[in-house]
Formats: structure tokens, sequence, C-alpha cells
């Protein structure tokens, strides 16, 4: 048995919470541990660490490494595998599945479980047992887990049950998103549950299913495996749904319920995290369903039924019921180039990261991790020069043509168009702080010479 975890969404309904940079997988919502960290775990609890495999983009690769790694020393890289381009989740099933079969050498009839790296479950053996079950009775199905709806929630899409049988039932039809009135009629007929989107299946039956109901990714993926990747943009850009789920006549459903949610809103969020009753940065004087969601004290007074999101340099205040419309701030922030709908003041790097503590025309000042063993590219600027000062931690550094080591309390000063890299050597984080001058402070004014993470 084996595990795909698909990770390269963007989460911009989360904003200003998920980024581009850093979308909402890769953040921590509702534990210690961020959402890809959360799914991580539950899979691993149930098969080996190398069976496990995740599909994502190529600016989030080492997102996802790093982040595995805090959990899983060992865990192997080449169980991340980057799209290419990003195409929906028809092709990025397609990638997983083709490299297991030709890189990884599994046999066909071994089951392959894909989840998603975003979903929250809050019962987690109940969702366990139910995956196992489905796993030993999928056969030559094309599985997928239904939801047992709650409520008649207008957000999600619906899958309709057939007949019954060994533990699963036949689906009929998938139902997009429904209005109120029809969500309530689902809900009340006890025929449909909710479609989380989580698939299993044998190699060769998804190949099958393919060949069937998807020909023009078919021939695609019969090509070698270094040829199909050279021809991956040409597949169309199509849901797993669209592309064969709605198609197959060879679908069934295992139904369960197990607390979960897709956290596609703020509202869902709120939900998950018990509306904030207990957050200690939220003071509610006079105020009524109000969630807050933030690193720094929000006091409401006299304020009903809104949501507020604080994210450093970004703050979101809703009305509670509109979370679906926070497209419509996404979709104007994107027109008037405002760079905090991609970018966050707290930036991650293959590295590690960093944090804009000031930022000035002529003068910037950041907080730089990184991570025990790594290194940033050799790299000069033409605008600007730094200046380095170890917090904790120590630091090996090329500065021009000298290499030194520097520990807590010591500096150097670099000066622009100065060829340079900073290196932890050590076993803990190191920690800097970098102040910039000049008269162009950007991101894109670097030149690198060498690059471990491919950036050369």
């Amino acid at each position: 048995m084996y595990s795909v975890i698909l990770c390269g969404g963007s989460g911009t309904r989360l904003w200003p919470l998920s980024r581009k940079n850093f979308p909402k997988q890769f953040l921590a919502l509702y534990s210690d541990r961020s959402l890809l960290q959360e799914t991580y775990l539950r899979m691993r609890e149930i098969m080996p660490a190398d069976h496990i495999f995740f599909v994502t983009n190529q600016e989030n690769h080492f997102n996802v490494f790093n982040q595995i790694k805090e959990l899983e020393k060992d865990f192997p890289e080449k169980n991340i595998i980057a799209e290419p381009e990003s195409k929906n989740t028809t092709p990025a099933i397609a990638l997983a599945v083709k490299y297991l079969i030709e890189q990884e050498k599994i046999s066909l009839d071994e089951v392959i479980i894909e989840v998603h790296a975003d979903h929250y479950i809050g019962q987690k053996e109940k969702f366990l047992e139910l995956l196992k079950r489905a796993a030993e009775n999928v056969d030559n199905h094309l599985g997928t887990i239904g939801i047992t709806p709650s409520k008649p929630d207008t957000g999600l899409g619906y899958i309709r049950k057939g007949v019954a049988m060994n533990g699963y039932n036949l689906v009929l039809e998938f139902k997009e998103k429904p209005d109120q009135e029809t969500a309530a009629e689902y809900l009340a007929s006890g025929e449909y549950v909710w479609n989380a989107g989580i698939y299993l299946f044998k190699a060769r039956t998804f190949v099958n299913e393919l060949y069937l109901y998807a020909p023009e990714i078919y021939k695609i993926f019969t090509l070698p495996y270094a040829e199909f990747l050279q021809n991956f943009g040409a597949l169309p850009s199509v849901a797993i749904d669209v592309a064969v789920s709605e198609k197959s006549k060879n679908l069934v459903v295992f139904e369960g319920e197990f607390g979960w949610s897709d956290i596609g809103s703020f509202e869902a969020l709120a939900e998950v995290s018990g509306n904030g009753l207990d957050n200690p940065k939220h003071v509610s004087v006079d105020s009524r369903n109000v969630f807050v969601h933030s690193n720094k004290l929000v006091a409401t007074l006299g304020v009903e039924d809104l949501i507020v999101v604080e994210n450093n340099d970004s703050i979101l205040i809703q009305k509670k019921g509109r979370s679906e419309d926070v497209k419509k701030v996404v979709a104007e922030l994107k027109e008037r180039g405002c760079k905090e709908l991609e970018h966050n003041l707290l930036v991650h790097r293959p590295w590690g990261k960093y944090e804009v503590l000031i930022e000035n025309p002529e003068h910037k000042v950041k907080k730089i991790t990184v991570y025990p063993g790594a290194k940033l590219s050799l790299q000069s600027h033409y605008h600007r020069a730094e200046h380095w000062v170890v917090v904790r931690g120590t630091a090996k550094i090329v500065n021009g043509e000298r290499e030194i080591v520097l520990n807590e309390n010591e500096s150097t000063f670099i000066p622009k168009l100065t060829r340079h890299r900073l290196e932890n050597p050590g076993r803990i984080n190191l920690e800097i702080i970098e102040v910039q001058t000049g008269s162009y402070l950007e991101e894109d004014d670097i030149l690198r010479f060498e690059d471990q993470y491919r950036r050369a």
C-alpha cells in the first residue's frame, strides 16, 4: 500500500494567511504542525515513510522537504515529485502513478491512496480505519471516500450513492455545489455524501481508467518516464472528477464520518478551531459571534458576526457568511498589483526563512534563519551592501576572497558587487540580523554563481 499526497495548491481563499509563495498546506492553522505535516503523520500510522510520496510544484519542492524533515529526519527527497507545470489533479495523480510504476517499480496490483495535504480530520482513528477497510475491499474498482453530510452545505460537491455492496456503494452521479434548498433536499434524502476528493485504487485500475475515459492523457502517460515529463505541459489541466470519475462505470464510494473539513474558508477554520472561544489574543467586549485569528492582540467592541484575520502585513475583516467572496478581495489585490497577494513578510526558502523587520526605500532589516547543514547561494548584488550580525548559532561565511567563521555577537560587512555566501555548519538553526543599504533593495537584485537548490 502506498500513499500520494497532493500539495501543489495555492489556497487563495484563505488570504491573507495563505500566499502564493507559502500556501495554506504549509500553515499551522489549528495545531502546532502544518496541515501538510498533520496529513503526513496520519498516513505514517498505516504505512512506512518510504511508501509515502508527495506531488507538488517546483516552487514548493523544498517547502515540502523541509517540513517533512522536521518530522522524519531521513525522509528520502526522491519521494517528493515535482510537477513540471501545475496542471490540476488528473495530471498530478498520473505523474505520481507513472513515477511509482516506472521509477519505484511497484506492482500494478499495489493499492495507492490519494489524499490532499490541506484537509482537517477531527477523528483520526475512524478515518484510518475507513482507509484500511477501503484498501482491503476496493479490488479492481476506482474507489473514493464520501463524507456523511452533517448540514446542508452549499460550498461542497456531492456524490449520489447507488446500490450497497461489500462495504461500499456504487456511484450514480456527481453533483456540483448546490443552492441552499437543494442541499437541504440532499441531506434529508440520505442518498448523498460530500465529495472529499480522496481516491484509492490499484495502479492497474488507474491506468485502465485513463485508457477508457482520458485518452489524451493516456497517450502521453504511455511514453517512457523521461518523455512523459518532457510532454507534461501538453496534458490538459483537468480535475480527476471531470476527466475520469464522472464518466466511470467502475466507481464506488466508501462512506464515513470523521470530522472532515477541507478548510476552504475562514468559516470552516472557525468551526475546526471551536470558533476561537479560548483565543487569548482576542479581547471581546459586548461582541457576539466574532472569530479572530491573529498573533497580535485584537480587541472587539460592540460588533457581531465578524471574522478578523491578521497576518503581520495584512488584515482581513469580513462579515460571517461572506467567506466565498474572499476571492473578490484577491481579484482586487491582483488588479492593483499588491505584493501582499503573493508574498509575506515571513518568506520561506529552501535553506530556511527570513522575516522583514524594517523596510524603507534606502534600508531594510531582516531576520534570517538558516537550517543546520544548509547554505545560501554564492551571490552578489549590484545595488546594495549588507551587514550581517550573528545572534544565534555559528555562521560560515564567504566574503569576497575570505572565508570566515562567526559566532554569536560577531559581524561582517559585505560591500555591493562582492561575492558572498552564508552557511550553517552547526546542529541548531543559525539566526542573523541582516541590514541592507543601497539604492535598490528588492529580491531580484541577486546574481547567483553557485546554488545547491538549482536556482543559479
